[in-house]
């Protein structure tokens, strides 16, 4: 495991991200087959990241200075697992019954990566409490509009954590074209069937409303960006037209969360 440096930035891990993704892959194809694994590029969010997290914030060094993150809706991990070989410790959450692979994938990855990642089940979806009482930092990166209270979620995590990574698909209008979602500060709810085939996606946010959203529920905009379709015509179905906000939030409470988690510690 690599030492932790005095630095590291979005950019550093910007820079690892080939070498470790190639070395990664190698890894989860000699335990499972391919289709095991989530197939979306979780690294990429670095990418995203860098564009617009101001630069005198960019160092993960100081944003966790505890060490400890939490990575909340991780997928297969890659995220935490590039954290821990740059020395940080992670918290890794999510729940079996709407992870792809049952987070049976993030699970056998951890034996490579201990002790500095530690897995756990927590269902957002019911009431929830998290490993430690007080993070740094969270990354809650393509969750939200997974959730059937996000408003609930987002307060809770204000209670938590001192900064936030934020990103979650975002739409201008609907399919037709006949309502115009970012004239308002709403939501719009998804049909089962209605995104990707996907029933775990509830809330598509406007702009405006996922704004709202954030400063009802506890939190500061440090910055923002938005990617993909952002020529103003955004939906929350079309595939070719995927719109997703980022935000590095910070909290405005000052109080932590005063209780232990629920879910079992997962080795």
């Amino acid at each position: 495991m690599k030492h932790i440096s005095n630095h590291t930035t979005v950019q550093d891990l910007v820079d690892q991200t080939p070498v470790f993704a190639a070395d990664l892959w190698k890894l989860k194809t000699s335990i499972a087959t391919k289709e095991h694994w989530y197939p979306y590029d979780i690294l990429g969010n670095l990418i995203h990241l860098n564009s617009f997290v101001p630069k005198e914030l960019s160092d993960f060094n100081k944003l966790a200075s505890n060490r400890v993150i939490c990575d909340i809706g991780a997928a297969d991990g890659d995220f935490a697992f590039l954290l821990a070989k740059n020395g940080f410790n992670v918290d890794v959450i999510d729940w079996p019954q709407t992870n792809w692979n049952g987070m049976s994938g993030v699970k056998s990855l951890t034996k490579y990566f201990r002790p500095r990642v530690h897995v756990y089940e927590v269902d957002l979806n019911n009431q929830f409490d998290l490993p430690h009482k007080k993070y740094d930092l969270v990354l809650f990166l393509g969750i939200l509009y997974h959730l059937e209270n996000p408003y609930y979620v987002l307060r809770k995590l204000s209670g938590y954590s001192t900064y936030l990574f934020l990103s979650t698909r975002i739409a201008r209008e609907t399919d037709d074209g006949k309502v115009r979602l970012n004239d308002a500060p709403v939501a719009y709810l998804v049909d089962s069937d209605e995104s990707n085939n996907d029933p775990t996606n509830y809330w598509m946010f406007s702009l405006s409303g996922l704004t709202r959203l954030i400063k009802r529920t506890g939190w500061e905009i440090v910055a923002e960006t938005t990617v993909g379709r952002t020529n103003g015509d955004s939906t929350p179905s079309n595939p070719n037209r995927d719109e997703r906000a980022f935000f590095m939030l910070k909290s405005l409470k000052n109080r932590h969360a005063d209780s232990g988690i629920r879910s079992p510690f997962v080795t």
